[in-house]
């Protein structure tokens, strides 16, 4: 049986994926655009070596999925996808990538990734990260489902997380949804440093380390 028989993705039998790799390591790009290609529904469209021509060559070429990468030159991969999701939130993204860190994973996945796999995985494991992807699903590589699971258990009572006060939740919730310190202050009427101290309290008040925990410390407890 052909491999690609299994991961079907799911297209009329004339379409073909319009694919975008976005990677900074030569031999890794080589090897996935000669494992892509090999797949009779995936057409290689572009390639870029940063985070920053990977945002570019997405808004001029359009593609329908991107391969990407995060620990990218210039831009990293998480900032290149919340760039690219929110000028294009029909092209789809599944990150490839060596990294493992609780921080790193959610961060990509509040990016927008809509899937995530671990470098080194087997052909199929790709595929199947892309076909879930290409079916409005996320896929998680094995390797870290465990880690995303333990993130969304309820958390054990740490911090002061139920004592934020009325402000302090209004700007959790704007964290939440990605805005940056002087956003919150222009969408509260604020100034930067007022903002400021309030992102230092609701930290100090949830006992985390950055925005990124905050903002999933939130999620899991139902603050926002």
């Amino acid at each position: 049986m052909s491999l690609y028989t299994t991961y079907n993705l799911n297209l009329p039998s004339t379409s073909r994926l319009r694919v975008l790799i976005v990677e900074d390591d030569p031999m890794m790009q080589l090897g996935l655009e000669q494992s892509l290609m090999a797949h009779p529904q995936l057409e290689i469209v572009g390639q870029a070596e940063d985070g920053y021509l990977g945002v570019q060559a997405s808004l001029k070429l359009k593609p329908d999925l991107v391969v990407m990468d995060i620990g990218l030159p210039r831009l990293d991969g998480i900032a290149a996808t919340q760039q690219i999701k929110a000028a294009l939130p029909d092209t789809h993204v599944v990150m490839l990538t060596s990294h493992k860190t609780d921080t790193e994973i959610i961060a990509a996945l509040s990016s927008g990734a809509d899937a995530y796999c671990i470098k080194g995985a087997s052909v199929e494991r790709l595929l199947s990260a892309i076909a879930a992807a290409v079916e409005g699903a996320t896929y998680l590589d094995p390797q870290i489902a465990r880690k995303v699971i333990d993130n969304l258990k309820p958390p054990s009572p740490k911090g002061n997380s139920a004592n934020l006060s009325q402000r302090e939740l209004e700007v959790l919730r704007l964290m939440v949804d990605g805005l940056s310190n002087p956003e919150i202050a222009e969408k509260l009427y604020l100034s930067p440093n007022t903002v400021k101290t309030h992102v230092r309290g609701i930290m100090n008040k949830l006992s985390v380390d950055d925005r990124v925990q905050a903002a999933v410390l939130a999620l899991r407890s139902g603050l926002v």
